[in-house]
């Protein structure tokens, strides 16, 4: 995206030094009052805009209390909580490196795994896993999560009940099915459930967190090619979710379908890929509540997430968890209006707004708020 813009530019340059009259510029966005040009973009790219204290992309003026704050938690609070999750993170990977000892992986093709693992292996896994990530999210300032159990109205559940009445014992579902927030969404859904996820197959290869990963079942992808392997991941993640709606000793999926993080108050578009197995879902919604930084991590970097983040004496999980959607006919034949109707009740139940952008306009939006930090 960046180059494309610097292309952008260039051309405008040259079309203004040939002619005599002021060319027009065509730079996407970009207009000559960076202010206007901030309330034109949060209003375009509203899911991924940061509205705490810590300004967009995290580089705003902070008050002074706030600077002393984050100076006290330097010298204090954030060493002490990176040690800790740094011997959460190698404990863990020791217990996998045990547990899987003279085991061999399950592989498909590029797909490597010990979730179909059974005995007291995978138990062990699954148990420890558990409840490590329960205590990094501990560590992290998460010292609650409130969780609520919603139940919707009659008229909104009648579609997904449609199928669930046909047998007397409830189906078990395929995958769940969750807004994406945070990095943190996946340490939640660990401590709850310990599924398996959808991973950069870079992924696999990290110190540490690639062989605990393999431990989860993730399946691997690779996102920046357009390659043909689409379909072959694509299939994979189908079967998986099939697998764990017939076979309840096989490891759940857990999918974002939105493909891309959001500052939390919205629900992109969903992804066909979890609802092409014609299984029930469960749905559940998250939010991070907070008073100075938002958890989400939508439009500010890695590294000044993290240290923002461990900066925060105490940090909020709210989780609204949904009953099993259950697909009518019409849903298991048609993927688009399953996806689509399991969107709209977790936008209504969660109060959430619905939005039709997605990962493209994120990296512009992004693109577009490097390029004013940098005429600033």
């Amino acid at each position: 995206m960046e180059s494309e813009m610097k292309e952008v530019n260039s051309k405008s340059e040259k079309s203004t030094s040939t002619d005599d009259a002021p060319a027009k510029d065509d730079r996407p966005l970009l207009k000559s009052d960076p202010a206007e040009n901030l309330q034109e973009l949060e209003k375009k790219f509203a899911p991924y805009v940061r509205n705490d204290v810590y300004g967009i992309m995290g580089r705003g003026e902070l008050p002074l209390a706030e600077k002393v704050l984050i100076g006290f938690a330097m010298v204090t609070l954030v060493p002490i909580r990176v040690v800790l999750a740094m011997s959460i993170l190698i404990v863990y990977y020791l217990i996998c490196r045990i547990c899987t000892l003279f085991s061999v992986p399950n592989r498909d093709e590029e797909q490597e795994d010990y979730a179909h693992m059974g005995g007291w292996r995978r138990a062990v896994i699954v148990a420890t896993g558990r409840f490590l990530s329960r205590l990094m999210l501990f560590v992290f300032g998460f010292c609650w999560i409130s969780e609520t159990y919603r139940i919707p109205d009659a008229q909104e559940k009648s579609s997904s009940t449609e199928a669930k009445e046909q047998s007397e014992e409830p189906e078990r579902p395929g995958a769940i099915i969750s807004n994406h927030v945070s990095y943190l969404d996946i340490l939640y859904h660990m401590s709850s459930s310990f599924p398996s996820f959808v991973a950069k197959r870079s992924v696999a290869k990290l110190p540490l967190v690639g062989l605990i990963s393999k431990c989860l079942g993730c399946v691997y992808v690779q996102r920046e090619s357009r390659a043909s392997d689409f379909k072959g991941v694509s299939g994979v993640v189908t079967e998986r979710v099939r697998e764990a709606h017939q076979d309840k000793s096989a490891p759940m999926m857990m999918l974002f379908p939105e493909g891309t993080t959001t500052n939390g108050d919205f629900l992109l578009p969903f992804k066909t890929g979890a609802f092409l197995a014609r299984a029930p879902v469960l749905p559940v919604i998250l939010r991070y509540p907070y008073q100075r930084f938002s958890p989400a991590w939508d439009s500010i970097s890695g590294v000044r997430h993290v240290l923002f983040l461990l900066c925060q004496f105490t940090n909020h999980i709210e989780v609204t968890r949904l009953p099993v959607y259950y697909p009518s006919q019409q849903e298991k034949d048609d993927p688009k209006l399953y996806a689509e109707n399991v969107r709209r009740l977790m936008a209504r139940e969660g109060n959430l707004i619905l939005s039709d952008i997605g990962l493209a306009e994120k990296r512009i939006y992004h693109a577009a708020l490097n390029g004013l930090f940098c005429q600033c």
